[in-house]
């Protein structure tokens, strides 16, 4: 999904730096509007992910400290790990679609620009 979006980033600014007509701009935000809602989407998804990971570790260091078991903490580590990945990944997620606002908004005004 990172690759996705970065090439997918790099090609629709490219797009919007060479369009020189209405309906090209037109089409891009269609695209893009499409694409944003997409990465709306899958971020959500993401959070909720993470969420439920965070929630679960919580429990599993709670029995881990009650219980004082070793598979439990061994568990609490990879836990933990995976998190961290998923943490990263939202984040990305989360800056990646604020940038695809700011390219939307890039898009609209060049539309505008483009009717004068």
């Amino acid at each position: 999904m990172t690759e996705y979006l970065k090439a997918y980033m790099a090609e629709t600014e490219h797009r919007l730096n060479c369009c020189r007509s209405r309906d090209e701009l037109e089409k891009l935000m269609t695209e893009h509007r499409d694409k944003i809602v997409f990465m709306q989407h899958e971020r959500i998804v993401h959070f909720l992910v993470t969420m439920m990971f965070a929630i679960v570790l919580s429990i599993f260091i709670c029995a881990g400290v009650m219980m004082e078991n070793i598979g439990l903490a061994i568990l609490d580590v990879i836990i933990i790990v995976l998190l961290g990945f998923y943490i990263k990944h939202y984040f990305f997620l989360e800056n990646t679609v604020q940038r695809m606002y700011k390219v939307y908004d890039e898009i609209l005004k060049k539309t505008e620009e483009t009717d004068e």
